[in-house]
């Protein structure tokens, strides 16, 4: 997944792969929205241990379906050092989430895999820790490394963490790696999400991960709140293929889309 430096990719997606039906009907409002990336946890690290933990294999199974159908390329988690080669079969880049940034013997045996990840940056990590993360990885021979910054722990109680998007030019001042920015995480707050989609645009990033749900008040996890529906995330959309070119950017398209496109013209 080397990113185009002109690009802003857009990845999006449930939390959790639910059912195959309600992953496919997301899957085909983020593609037909403009999104190339789909993103959704088949294992999901939880705090509350009675939390929704994932589908685990069937999960997988449900994403290699949906990429089948719909042409999109399959961003998913893995959780431990044990499962890599199995999530890596099904997925095309690997997530490490931010409770495992510093799970070393993890990132040691993605730095093995050929297949481009994204690592989040810890609730509390400085900058420092977090590329030293990244280091693990790179230094294992995978250099598809993606920085994204998904918020940290604050004072303030308002948002679910407080997204630092200073730490867009900072990680791109310090280290040659794509940066891209997770504001659902970031805000916990649908009605956030816009707004800082926007400003990690304008901040530099090279794409977002956003989460998306045809029914997020009724997800089976508890972030449904900081979810968009479609509707909101085709609207999303909109607003950023109409600013990125401010930017020097321009929204990626996917190769069917493209040729649909050139048909039109």
């Amino acid at each position: 997944m080397p990113l185009n430096p002109k690009e802003f990719v857009v990845i999006a997606g449930p939390c959790a792969v639910e059912t195959y039906e309600t992953t496919l009907q997301c899957a085909k409002g983020v593609r037909q929205a403009g999104a190339t990336f789909f993103r959704a946890g088949a294992y999901k690290p939880r705090t509350n241990p009675r939390s929704f933990q994932g589908l685990g294999e069937k999960g997988l199974e449900i994403l290699a379906a949906v990429r089948k159908e719909t042409g999109l390329a399959i961003v998913t988690e893995v959780m431990e050092p044990a499962a890599v080669e199995k999530v890596a079969a099904y997925a095309d880049v690997l997530q490490i989430g931010t409770r495992n940034m510093s799970n070393f013997p993890l990132l040691k045996e993605v730095g093995k895999a050929r297949i481009p990840v994204i690592l989040k940056r810890g609730m509390a990590a400085t900058l420092d820790e977090f590329l030293h993360a990244a280091e693990y990885i790179l230094d294992g021979g995978n250099d598809q490394v993606i920085l994204c910054e998904r918020g940290i722990r604050t004072f303030e109680t308002y948002t679910r963490n407080t997204l630092d998007l200073s730490a867009v030019p900072a990680l791109k001042e310090r280290a040659d790696l794509p940066v891209v920015v997770d504001p659902s995480h970031g805000t916990g707050r649908r009605s956030l999400v816009p707004p800082m989609s926007l400003a990690a645009l304008a901040a530099g990033a090279d794409g977002l991960l956003i989460e998306v749900h045809p029914d997020p008040d009724n997800s089976w996890t508890s972030d449904g709140k900081q979810s968009l529906d479609l509707a909101g995330f085709h609207q999303l959309m909109a607003d950023l293929k109409r600013l990125a070119p401010h930017f020097g950017r321009t929204l990626p398209v996917l190769r069917e889309q493209a040729a649909a496109q050139a048909a039109r013209l």
